[in-house]
């Protein structure tokens, strides 16, 4: 699964020379293939320290993508990066990057994007991108497709339960190097909320920037009022609870000037839209720590019906009725996953050549060993 994602990273990385600053680490006999690639691209540009030919020092953020299936996440990054081309399937783990320069002989920034394909069928694949090395400048982009609410919360549980486990991990683990970084890590998420917010008690933030962006708006604003009234009231809780920023989107120009804005700030650290917008009738707009749960309202008209759900917590608690109107689908992203090494777009005729040579070797192994194994039940029979 990962072969055609990592050699389409080294050959985009290959093809940029303005990466060539970021590649600082040689291999390990520990490194993995994306380590070793980048560790070639530094041996083959003889690259030195994190300074371009202008000796300009160069500031690096992460944003990782994540989210449905075919939810428009490859589409929302193109549109950040100006990118003029048709999206195309991801695979697995894909990489590309945004630089951005600030002004004549100042520093340059540089953000880099990953996306996770396949919505939770790749979950292994959360632990590449997030390491000790860009946990401190990086930030997290769920994407939901608001067009199937039925599979929305099994997603958005699923990546974010997974990503915030690797992530505390991932700072547990600097702790034991630097106990400084990892406090200031953990107190990062707390900065959004103020310190008299009636909710500062009530929530339990991601613990490194989060946005959650609802995509297909277009399609979204079709539904009937009572189910956009329920998404909306629970991503917005969802958001809240997790410290996250929420917004809704769709490909019109309007919308993706918004969404450009707010991977901007996470991307180069541009200053974010003070905007917000909570009417069920318009695109959801709400930054980290200007919304709370007397805004948000209960999960239900009903009391009585919420006193019918048993639940530990308030997360759990939404789920149950989030799940009363939209029952999840038993269809699962496990299912036709592409293995990218026969994907057309990750062709390269030597590497081609060489599979389909022991592909053949493979199934000539195996219809010997077939033979092979006929012939001694024959001879047991016969004894």
């Amino acid at each position: 699964m990962l072969r055609g994602s990592h050699r389409n990273c080294y050959k985009r990385a290959r093809g940029q020379s303005s990466l060539r600053e970021t590649f600082t680490k040689m291999p390990k006999a520990s490194d993995n293939l994306w380590d070793i690639a980048l560790a070639e691209v530094q041996k083959k540009e003889n690259v030195d320290g994190k300074e371009d030919g202008d000796g300009v020092e160069i500031w690096e953020r992460s944003v990782f993508f994540v989210g449905n299936k075919n939810g428009g996440k490859t589409t929302i990054i193109l549109r950040c990066l100006d990118r003029d081309e048709p999206p195309k399937p991801t695979l697995a783990l894909e990489y590309t990057f945004g630089r951005r320069a600030k002004g004549h002989n100042t520093p340059k920034d540089i953000a880099h994007f990953w996306e996770l394909g396949g919505g939770i069928s790749l979950l292994d694949l959360i632990r590449i991108p997030i390491t000790l090395d860009s946990i401190r400048s990086f930030s997290v982009v769920l994407v939901l497709d608001l067009s199937k609410p039925s599979n929305l919360w099994s997603a958005m549980e699923s990546l974010l339960q997974v990503t915030k486990n690797h992530v505390n991990k991932v700072i547990i683990d600097m702790g034991k190097k630097n106990s400084k970084i990892a406090n200031e890590i953990k107190q990062k998420m707390w900065k959004s909320m103020q310190k008299d917010h009636p909710d500062r008690e009530l929530i339990d933030p991601f613990p490194i920037p989060l946005v959650i962006i609802g995509s297909k708006y277009d399609i979204f604003q079709d539904f009937d009022s009572e189910k956009r009234k329920v998404i909306c009231k629970t991503l917005r809780f969802v958001a809240h609870y997790y410290g996250a920023s929420l917004m809704f989107t769709s490909k019109s120009e309007v919308h993706m000037l918004k969404t450009r804005a707010l991977i901007n700030h996470l991307a180069f650290g541009l200053e974010k839209s003070k905007s917000l917008s909570v009417d069920i009738n318009k695109p959801l707009f709400i930054p980290a720590g200007l919304d709370s749960l007397s805004q948000i309202g209960s999960p239900s008209t009903s009391e009585r019906d919420i006193g019918q759900i048993h639940a530990r917590t308030p997360i759990e608690l939404w789920k149950k009725m989030y799940e009363r109107t939209f029952p999840p689908k038993n269809i699962s992203d496990l299912k036709e996953v592409k293995d990218p090494a026969r994907d057309p777009q990750y062709a390269e005729n030597e590497v081609d050549m060489m599979r389909a040579q022991k592909d053949q070797e493979l199934e000539q192994y195996t219809r010997n060993a077939s033979k092979s194994w006929k012939g001694m039940e024959l001879d047991v029979s016969g004894r």
